[in-house]
């Protein structure tokens, strides 16, 4: 508060560095509440999609442990001449 009262040179430059360091305080809390925010919105979609990659390796999980099919299944190319 002197700072802003007294006008000589060193004062003056003293309240300017004050008032810069303040706002650059706002600027610093005003990026962490964005980031704070971007990161819980990053937490919420990682959750989400934890689920669903779990429904993805469960499908698979059960594709894997399916009994093979039953009927033989056709060979696929020419036929061999017996030869």
């Amino acid at each position: 508060m002197l700072s802003s009262v007294l006008s000589s040179r060193q004062p003056i430059e003293v309240n300017i560095g004050i008032v810069r360091t303040f706002v650059r305080l706002r600027e610093v809390l005003a990026s962490r509440a964005e980031l704070t925010r971007r990161v819980e919105k990053l937490e919420w979609h990682e959750t989400e999609q934890d689920g669903q990659i779990q429904a993805v390796f469960d499908t698979i999980q059960n594709l894997i442990d399916a009994p093979a099919e039953a009927t033989p299944r056709r060979r696929i190319g020419f036929p061999s001449t017996g030869e």
